[in-house]
C-alpha cells in the first residue's frame, strides 16, 4: 500500500510540475520572446488609424467595389472568415472547382475589361490554402490597375505607380514571388495610410 502512494504521489507531482511548465511558464516565455522580437507580428500586425483597426495586413479581407483591388477569392466559410479558415479541398479533377474556376475566370474578365482570350493569373481566379490570403500577384495588380483607375478618376500611370510602391519581394530574395498586400495598398488609395 505504501508503495502504490508512493507512485500516486509521484505521479500528481509530475502532473503538477508539466501544467506549471507547459501552461505557464512555456507560454510566458514565448509571449515575452514574441513581444520583445516583433511585437507587431506578436499582436497580429493590425492596421490602425486614429485608434480604430482597418485590419489586419496577414490576413485577406473582401473588396469587391470597382475602386478597390480585388483579393484572391476565398474558400473560408462564406469568404475571408478568419474563423473558418481552410481550402475548399477540391482536386484538380473535381468539375466543381473546374466550374468555380471558370466562372470566377469569366468575372475576372469582364469586370477588368479584359478579352475573352485574355491570360488571367491564377491567383486570381483560385483560393489559397488558407482561403485568407492577404496578398496579389503583381500581374494581377496590374491587370485590375485600369478598373481601379477609372472607377477614382486617377490616371493609370498613377495607379501602376501605386502598385510599385506597395509590391513585395520574394521572402529572403528566393521564396514566393513578389507580390501586394490589398489591404495596405487599398487602404493608400482611401488615403489612410501614406
Amino acid at each position: 500500500m505504501k508503495n502504490w502512494l508512493s507512485e500516486i504521489w509521484t505521479s500528481l507531482l509530475a502532473v503538477l510540475s508539466l501544467a506549471v511548465i507547459l501552461c505557464g511558464i512555456y507560454p510566458v516565455a514565448v509571449w515575452l520572446l514574441a513581444q520583445g522580437l516583433s511585437p507587431a507580428a506578436a499582436n497580429g500586425s493590425l492596421v490602425m488609424r486614429n485608434g480604430t483597426v482597418l485590419g489586419s495586413s496577414l490576413i485577406g479581407q473582401g473588396f469587391s467595389e470597382p475602386k478597390y483591388f480585388h483579393p484572391r477569392p476565398s474558400a473560408a466559410g462564406q469568404g475571408y472568415d478568419a474563423v473558418r479558415s481552410g481550402g475548399s479541398n477540391l482536386g484538380p479533377t473535381s468539375k466543381k472547382l473546374v466550374d468555380a474556376v471558370r466562372r470566377r475566370l469569366a468575372d475576372y474578365r469582364a469586370e477588368n475589361n479584359l478579352d475573352p482570350d485574355s491570360m488571367v493569373p491564377a491567383d486570381a481566379v483560385t483560393a489559397s490554402a488558407s482561403g485568407l490570403d492577404p496578398h496579389i500577384s503583381l500581374k494581377n495588380a496590374y491587370l485590375q490597375a485600369p478598373r481601379v483607375a477609372r472607377a477614382r478618376g486617377l490616371s493609370e500611370m498613377a495607379v501602376r505607380k501605386l502598385v510599385e510602391t506597395y509590391a513585395e519581394g520574394r521572402d529572403l530574395g528566393i521564396f514566393g514571388e513578389p507580390r501586394v498586400n490589398v489591404l495596405m495598398i487599398n487602404l493608400a488609395l482611401d488615403g489612410a495610410i501614406k
